[in-house]
């Protein structure tokens, strides 16, 4: 059994994540000791339990320790067998976190596999919804893999409820990336909601967002939609609005984001997300610091190379995860805070 510590580097539950879906790949068992150390409520939380729950399903393993404020868990995976993966999150915990464990060990499947989550779409602490599908999965096609995600309804903090579902299919053609430096930027898209909010909200925060962007890159075009609903027509469970932007580019595209909260005006959200993404855009490199650490298990096994904006905790940690399993697989080029580089040196085989 292998053993992972998980208060290595940013001692988050990104450690759980990666070392449980590298497990069940590899089909070797795995505990992990020290979860989420460096939390300020350390162990499982709502959506990391779920997330092991979903990955014991999926490959029909067992597990010791899954409940939450559990510091230390035993996972046993066997096949990756189930086709339909439902995880109920009964909080606003997040959806694209559980996400980030559930969809590399689901594309290892012989076949697709259909997901549908509830839980939190947009809350603090985590990549939004829609940065995961127009940002995440955006590159992980041009790696050669496949996932549809429909956004059926919006959760936010604190009473969750939103829906999320899709379709993961069979990882078949291994390409590797290489993604260093954009050379254009041919334009601006993005997503600003509202629910149980006045339209007005999600109007202004896109206006806002739209002013930044076309400050700094005139010549670029910008459309951002605007998603509100009628009062009386809105199912969510409770109020929330955010912004996610993105700038597509002639390799990748890189993401900013922003959520709103009570007593924060509109347009601050708006200028936030879109600054966001200038300060990404800023170094050239084709990666947001954002998308850089969720790329690393899926490079393992495809090669290839990518530059980052900044070189994050996060992504150091994902690094050192992969290779705790697999020996020395990549070389990293760059100061923590800083532009970077990272390089698949030896490629997973599996």
């Amino acid at each position: 059994m292998r053993v992972i510590d998980g208060s290595y580097g940013e001692g988050g539950g990104q450690i759980l994540r990666t070392a449980l879906a590298l497990s069940v790949i590899t089909g070797e068992a795995v505990k992990i000791i020290n979860i989420r150390a460096k939390r300020p409520k350390p162990g499982l939380r709502p959506q990391h339990l779920y997330g092991v729950l979903a990955l014991k399903e999926l490959s029909h393993g067992e597990v010791k320790g899954a409940r939450e404020g559990s510091t230390e868990l035993e996972f046993y995976p066997k096949e990756i067998k189930t086709k339909h993966i439902r995880v109920p999150i009964k909080t606003a915990g997040s959806i694209t976190l559980v996400l980030q464990a559930l969809l590399p060990a689901m594309v290892f499947a012989d076949s697709e596999v259909t997901f549908e989550i509830t839980g939190g779409t947009d809350v603090p602490w985590s990549p939004p919804v829609d940065y995961l599908k127009h940002v995440t999965l955006y590159a992980l096609e041009k790696l050669g893999i496949r996932v549809e995600l429909e956004i059926k309804k919006r959760g936010h903090y604190p009473r969750g409820g939103g829906l999320v579902i899709g379709k993961a299919y069979s990882w078949e053609e291994k390409k590797p990336l290489v993604a260093t430096e954009f050379k254009r930027l041919h334009s601006f898209e993005g997503i600003s909601h509202a629910v149980r909010l006045p339209s007005h909200v999600a109007i202004r925060q896109a206006k806002a967002a739209r002013e930044v962007l076309e400050r700094v890159y005139p010549s670029v075009p910008v459309k951002i939609k605007e998603e509100y609903y009628e009062p009386g027509k809105d199912s969510h469970l409770g109020p929330g609005s955010g912004i996610v932007v993105w700038a597509n580019t002639d390799v990748l595209r890189l993401g900013g984001d922003a959520l709103g909260e009570r007593g924060k005006p509109a347009e601050v959200v708006g200028r936030e997300a879109a600054t966001e993404l200038l300060e990404q855009l800023k170094t050239g490199h084709a990666v947001d610091k954002f998308l850089g650490d969720q790329l690393i298990p899926f490079l393992a096994f495809a090669g290839g190379e990518i530059w980052v904006s900044e070189i994050t905790k996060h992504l150091i940690t994902n690094v050192w995860v992969v290779e705790q399993f697999f020996g020395k697989v990549f070389e990293v080029e760059g100061e923590l805070g800083k532009p970077g580089k990272v390089k698949v040196v030896r490629k997973v085989e599996i």
